[in-house]
């Protein structure tokens, strides 16, 4: 896992960028489906990934695909405090 943080750290970082100028944009959503459709991908994209049910490049880009995803929500929600209300 140290060796893809260390190889998709540019992608991580822009992810949290990223999702730190959508949330600021956008806010916090008004109902709750998006936050638990992100929520419920991340968990599935989690769980292939400890599994290890994915051998291969495929688990890779599961890895990193919930990595990503992860990196983006948090700088969704960090983001979506600055947003005026």
């Amino acid at each position: 896992m140290v060796a893809l943080l260390a190889g998709l750290w540019p992608g991580l970082a822009g992810a949290l960028l990223l999702g730190l100028a959508v949330g600021a944009l956008a806010g916090w959503p008004r109902g709750y489906a998006v936050p638990v459709g992100l929520g419920a991908a991340l968990a599935g994209l989690g769980g292939l990934a400890l599994t290890g049910l994915v051998p291969g490049v495929g688990g890779v880009w599961i890895e990193s695909a919930a990595l990503m995803l992860a990196a983006y929500g948090a700088g969704c929600g960090l983001g979506s405090l600055a947003h005026p209300r």
